[in-house]
């Protein structure tokens, strides 16, 4: 076979390869077609995670300033010291927080699904927690990202955590990912109704640092899906800055307590 007959085989056998592709993607749009990952309505096609109804909700509940502090809802011109009204009287362990929106609608429920059994939604959650950090103040400092930890059962009867699947898609200069702050003891989960003294007392002492962890004189972000109280990113700043971490910051996908204008 001379050089030129081989050069059109391989260009007729590349034809023919794509057009088997095209015919198989037009197959499994007929058998499975694309639904939304929220409500499970059809959408336009593959790369559609969501309808467009559940988009719009979910910009609604990402959209709107925020208290760099505790999260909350807030004015960037009705801040003093970087705090709102709301938390001034507070006492956080953690130095600022980033989130991605409040929780509500299409935000709260891909959460919910995220945490039972649909770890696929990582793909779209993740880009979003991304964007927030990048945006937030503390960005440049992070020195190691640190999953809000599981209590090893729940662990493994949910098959991963959810908090853990957020933080291996972040991106910073020079973090990396720690797993040596565990729950040390199996809590109450945190009901959205309890007082936020109840929450507290509830993951009291609840986490720990692993022996020989490098915590020493780190910035830290704490990542997790939801803060309601702030009960358990405190306890979990607590046990850091035991363990010598100069500075905890978090990052959340939502804050809870509020609902999009």
């Amino acid at each position: 076979m001379s050089p030129m007959e081989a050069s059109e085989r391989h260009r007729v056998l590349d034809r023919a390869r794509g057009l088997a592709v095209l015919i198989v993607r037009g197959l499994g749009q007929l058998l499975w077609p694309a639904a939304c990952g929220i409500c499970s309505t059809a959408t336009g096609g593959p790369g559609n995670d969501l309808c467009s109804k559940c988009w719009s909700e979910l910009l609604m509940c990402t959209a709107g300033d925020y208290c760099p502090g505790c999260g909350r809802d807030a004015s960037p011109y009705g801040l003093i010291d970087g705090r709102c009204g709301a938390c001034r009287s507070e006492v956080l362990s953690f130095d600022g927080i980033a989130r991605v929106g409040v929780y509500g609608d299409a935000l709260q429920r891909m959460i919910l699904a995220f945490k039972h059994d649909r770890s696929e939604l990582a793909a779209t959650l993740a880009p979003l927690a991304d964007a927030a950090l990048q945006g937030s103040r503390f960005r440049d400092e992070v020195d190691l990202f640190v999953p809000v930890p599981l209590h090893w059962t729940r662990r493994l009867r949910r098959g991963y955590n959810q908090s853990h699947l957020i933080a291996r898609q972040l991106h910073a200069p020079h973090a990396r990912i720690s797993t040596d702050l565990v729950r040390a003891r199996r809590t109450r989960m945190q009901p959205q109704a309890a007082t936020p003294a109840a929450r507290a007392r509830n993951v009291a002492g609840a986490f720990v640092v692993r022996a020989g962890h490098d915590f020493a004189g780190k910035a830290v972000c704490l990542v997790d899906d939801v803060k309601t109280s702030g009960a358990t990113l405190n306890e979990c700043a607590k046990a850091l800055k035991e363990a010598g971490a100069g500075r905890v910051y978090a990052l959340v996908l939502a804050v809870a307590g509020q609902r999009p204008a």
